[in-house]
């Protein structure tokens, strides 16, 4: 950690410089040009200042940690307008189910991306950048060395379902009557699970542990306090954009995943031909392409795939296209909820899933990532929860077409919320 401690003093000697008594934004950037050492959620993990915001692609290229708030916005619109106006920042955070935020320009960014990794400590004020250098310098006295983040060591103690499975089948026979009458095509239910532990939970652990076996995951964790968490490991990516660039896709489509790997290629096999399965996937697709008409052009759908999950595994077809204007406030108004999370017609859906699930969804089945002017990315906020002391709301949904039987539906959101249950409750 000796390196990161380094860093962290080159940054503090840089805020002695003469900074102006006036309003503005300023970045000080460090530069390491080989792999960062540190072992970042750890080091997040040891800090006492909030809130935090914890960040790992799910193909390992990319991690972030990030702390304090310079400057705090609760919708993507305000977070697009600061960006437009300093295009140097990069905001990280949760983008809601229902369209509010909490996005931060963190006063401290560690992001290692392909091998180099950089510090960034950003001061903003509008008032005097130098009072804001002041707090800045002060601020980076309370931080302090990574250490190891112990082993989860908690017992569930009771489990509470909302719906139980009797609300839950009540709830989709009344969607598969909606559907039958046209009202839509598909909607996407979901549960939370109200867990009570012996302890309260130290969310890093659980992220730590999650990020151990759940492969092939975005894994993202937002501590405002604490005692206070949302974290998760997701499989869905909502949206990449690079530039005019933008990769997005339709991960719609579940089936169990096996430890025999002759089975779990049958499993495979069965989801691919599934006609149920299949058109799933495809109103997704046809949703999004429609989402990204006037504001994105040559647009192209990739052939079907099989992701492959420790509990499930997915279809995915992957979509590209330009976009015309390089606005992720707009893109997040288009693809956010995509009818994976939510269902078809977009606010038909929605509107159902206000009136029948006994839950707020809040953070659930929204987004996490970043934004920049030059680069975006945003997972779809699945296989999640929200962690309040020894309390843990467990989150999984499953989309609802006609044809879906309530069994199997309540089968596939126990294997979901399976992901990061059997973390603390093993099988």
């Amino acid at each position: 950690m000796e390196q990161l401690s380094g860093l962290l003093r080159q940054l503090n000697q840089q805020l002695g410089q003469d900074f102006p008594s006036e309003a503005g934004f300023r970045r000080i950037r460090l530069t390491v040009r080989h792999r960062l050492t540190a072992m970042l959620l750890e080091w997040l993990a040891a800090q006492t200042v909030f809130p935090q915001f914890y960040w790992r692609h799910r193909e390992g290229q990319q991690e972030a940690a990030v702390c304090g708030s310079a400057k705090p916005f609760s919708h993507p619109s305000q977070a697009q307008a600061f960006v437009n106006t300093y295009p140097k920042a990069r905001l990280w955070g949760l983008n809601a189910f229902d369209g509010d935020a909490l996005l931060l320009l963190p006063r401290l960014e560690i992001f290692s991306r392909k091998g180099k990794g950089e510090l960034i400590l950003n001061l903003f004020s509008e008032h005097s950048l130098r009072q804001d250098a002041e707090a800045a310098r002060a601020w980076l006295e309370n931080l302090v060395v990574a250490r190891p983040i112990a082993d989860l060591r908690v017992k569930v103690r009771s489990v509470k379902h909302q719906p139980e499975r009797s609300g839950w089948e009540i709830m989709l026979r009344d969607a598969l009557k909606a559907i039958d009458r046209q009202q839509m095509d598909k909607v996407v239910l979901a549960r939370s699970s109200l867990l009570t532990l012996d302890s309260p939970l130290f969310a890093p652990a659980l992220m730590a542990a999650s990020r151990r076996v759940n492969h092939q995951c975005y894994h993202f964790m937002m501590r405002i306090d604490a005692s206070s968490a949302f974290l998760g490991s997701s499989p869905e990516r909502l949206y990449l954009r690079e530039g005019h660039h933008l990769l997005t896709e339709a991960l719609a489509g579940t089936t169990a995943n096996h430890a025999n790997e002759h089975q779990a290629g049958r499993l495979a096999q069965w989801l691919l031909q599934d006609v149920k399965n299949q058109q799933e996937n495809l109103l997704v697709v046809d949703d999004i392409c429609q989402r990204l008409q006037g504001g994105a052009s040559a647009v192209d759908v990739l052939p079907p795939e099989i992701v492959r999950l420790r509990k499930v595994q997915h279809l995915r077809r992957r979509i590209e296209g330009r976009l015309n204007h390089c606005d992720d406030a707009d893109c997040l108004q288009r693809l956010q909820p995509t009818a994976a999370v939510a269902g078809l017609p977009r606010q038909a859906a929605r509107d159902f899933i206000s009136q029948h699930e006994p839950f707020q969804r809040r953070w659930y089945a929204g987004s996490a990532g970043y934004l920049s002017a030059e680069r975006a990315e945003f997972c779809v906020t699945l296989r999640s929860c929200q962690i309040d002391g020894e309390q843990i709301q467990l989150y999984a949904g499953a989309g609802i077409v006609a044809g879906s039987d309530p069994t199997e539906e309540w089968q596939e959101i126990e294997n979901k919320a399976a992901g990061l249950r059997t973390l603390l409750q093993p099988e």
